[in-house]
């Protein structure tokens, strides 16, 4: 069975607001064992939404549309649809009654175009809106089922719920379960993990995986299918183990962690607090722990200062050696982590020193940083990065690579 869902409506094409319902449709179709296999958004317009239409009555099994059900002429789903099903639009009255008593009971006068939300379709299922006007329906048609819900997500999950799952159950006799599982890599590429596990993606079949890169780590999606969800999550926790005995070093954890969460858990496990000297990163690097519930039980603080004046006065980094190496240098880097570790009293410091752009400085390309790590009495690591990218895009490269840094650092400790 393959399913589709088409989101209706200009405002979506023009980011005044997002496809929440694509997604959380997807993720109840996938509880019930339907695959999703494509996604749309068209805009307002008669001709567009036949033609999204009609592909998609071509290719797929279920095909659900969201939006367009309502009073006003850009709201098109019912017409549109009418050129691909073919079957009549007629009054629901039981839809209309509700309509017309909510306009009564609020003393307000209905005007006609409101009539256009009892329309439905001669031979489909009605589904009545508990949390607003229009009704859902879904129409059986050459084979395919349609599915037609409300844009507001509160009414298009009521009638999910309450018609359409059950629905599909019912018809589909639907006894498998679709579960996936994020896995999260750190300190590896995309192109690394996918050949170091090429012969489980050359050889899937269910689970299936699928590698997926982001800023400075790697997402791996474990995707299994069974009778029951304990059954496809057995499926998973096997194949997680499998990929755990490969590159198991650079795993940081699973679904809704972050690398920032996994390193304040990691620190809290060991009992460290932890310091930063901050220039490139202006204080982003403690402001991503700090926003995290429970980060006080870890975090003594960071010492930001950007100036090479400031890094003497805050940080107290030495005038000569700022003189001799520059404030973008392995030795500036490793003076100031070691500075403040002293004065934040922590067991783990971070420094961060480099060159953000646009403009290259000291001599230094935009792109250049060093990042100082001291972890309780070992001696001090500098390490030496070139990134690429926008000022932005540079600053928090550093500061993602500074948790990658810590977290390889003190996970085996």
């Amino acid at each position: 069975m393959k399913a589709e869902i088409i989101a209706v409506g200009t405002e979506l094409l023009l980011g005044q607001i997002s496809n929440t319902n694509g997604q959380w449709i997807s993720q109840e179709f996938a509880s019930i064992g339907i695959p999703v296999f494509q996604h749309s958004v068209v805009g307002d317009n008669m001709k567009r939404v036949e033609d999204v239409f009609h592909t998609a009555h071509s290719r797929s099994d279920v095909i659900v549309v969201t939006g367009g059900l309502g009073p006003t002429e850009d709201d098109l789903t019912r017409e549109a649809a009418h050129g691909v099903i073919g079957q009549k639009l007629i009054e629901d009255q039981d839809a209309m009654k509700k309509i017309a008593q909510f306009y009564e009971k609020n003393k307000q006068t209905m005007t006609a175009n409101n009539r256009k939300q009892a329309l439905v379709f001669e031979k489909g299922r009605v589904l009545p809106n508990e949390e607003g006007m229009a009704p859902g329906q879904i129409v059986e048609h050459e084979g395919r089922v349609w599915i037609f819900l409300p844009g507001v997500p509160s009414e298009m999950k009521s009638l999910m719920k309450s018609g359409v799952v059950p629905y599909l159950q019912r018809t589909y006799n639907l006894q498998s379960d679709i579960v996936s599982e994020m896995m999260y890599f750190i300190g590896i590429g995309e192109s690394t993990l996918e050949n170091k596990l090429s012969a489980l993606i050359l050889n899937q079949t269910n689970p299936t995986l699928a590698p997926l890169a982001s800023e400075g780590e790697v997402g791996l999606r474990i995707t299994a299918t069974g009778e029951t969800g304990a059954e496809a999550r057995q499926k998973i926790s096997k194949m997680k183990e499998t990929i755990l005995q490969i590159v198991g070093s650079y795993y940081y954890g699973s679904d809704d962690v972050s690398i920032e969460s996994t390193v304040r858990d990691l620190l809290k496990e060991r009992g460290y607090r932890l310091g930063a000297a901050e220039s490139l990163t202006g204080g982003q690097f403690i402001e991503q722990l700090i926003t995290l519930p429970g980060a006080s039980a870890v975090t003594q603080g960071s010492l930001v200062a950007y100036t090479p004046l400031m890094k003497e006065k805050v940080i107290g980094v030495p005038p000569s050696l700022i003189e001799q190496y520059g404030t973008i240098s392995y030795e500036c880097a490793e003076n100031m982590v070691l500075n403040a570790q002293r004065i934040l009293d922590a067991d783990v410091a971070v420094s961060f020193t480099g060159v953000a752009g646009p403009d290259s400085s000291e001599g230094h390309e935009p792109g250049t940083v060093f990042i100082g790590l001291q972890i309780e009495d070992k001696r001090p690591y500098v390490y030496h990065f070139q990134f690429q990218g926008g000022r932005d895009k540079i600053r928090s490269r550093a500061v993602k690579k500074g948790y990658e840094l810590i977290f390889h650092h003190i996970k085996d400790l």
